[in-house]
């Protein structure tokens, strides 16, 4: 097995195993530091909507009713919940096992992208940003939200040691930040704030028309 399959396998597993306990993580660190942020960003989405990383599907209700949402995932065990809640809540959309490296779906297919603590665990965060403007159509939005490199140096020092526990394990980063990658991406950016030390940002941005 080559060292980048084996790498993919163990962060599988990691996520996989993470399944069990995350809806209980997320809803602390909604609480202490991401606030409303899932509503914020779900609020903006409209038409067809794609979510990346949907995970155990802590997002589904705070879509509009509207909007026709699918969902991918890189692990099964959170699908499986993301599924139960979706059913539970009689919230039509589709929850797919896939890669957020190769999105599979065609050129233009959405209207809205939004990926809301995801980035931070997608191994090649350019890749997938990428991917996220390909399947958006003209004039279509991202709407991002994430922990990112902290403003405050201290708190950066933190995040520099936490990456030395939560890079090899589970593939997830805190010094990362997805504006950049959307700027380079090609994205024209409407919106970005920061909040608690600069560790959250919420950004939109849009796919330009002539594309």
């Amino acid at each position: 097995m080559s060292a980048a399959r084996d790498r993919t396998v163990r962060w599988r597993r990691a996520w996989d195993k993470q399944a069990r306990t995350y809806d209980k993580q997320m809803r602390f660190m909604d609480r202490v530091l991401f606030g409303d942020s899932r509503s914020w960003a779900c609020s903006q989405a409209t038409g067809e909507v794609l979510e990346v990383a949907v995970g155990t599907g802590l997002n589904l209700t705070e879509y509009p009713d509207e909007v026709a949402l699918t969902g991918i995932d890189f692990s099964d065990e959170m699908l499986g919940i993301a599924r139960a809640r979706a059913a539970e809540l009689d919230r039509g959309a589709r929850l797919l096992q896939g890669d957020a490296h190769s999105l599979p779906f065609a050129d233009a297919t959405f209207d809205t992208v939004v990926c809301t603590f995801g980035l931070c665990a997608i191994p090649d965060i350019d890749v997938a940003v990428a991917e996220m403007h390909r399947v958006l159509r003209p004039a279509g939005r991202l709407v991002l939200v994430d922990h990112v490199e902290s403003s405050a140096s201290l708190a950066r020092a933190v995040q520099r040691l936490l990456e030395f526990v939560t890079v090899p394990t589970a593939g997830e980063h805190f010094l990362r930040r997805p504006l950049n990658e959307v700027r380079t991406a090609g994205f024209s950016v409407e919106r970005t704030e920061r909040f608690k030390l600069g560790v959250v940002e919420r950004l939109t941005a849009r796919k330009p028309s002539g594309l």
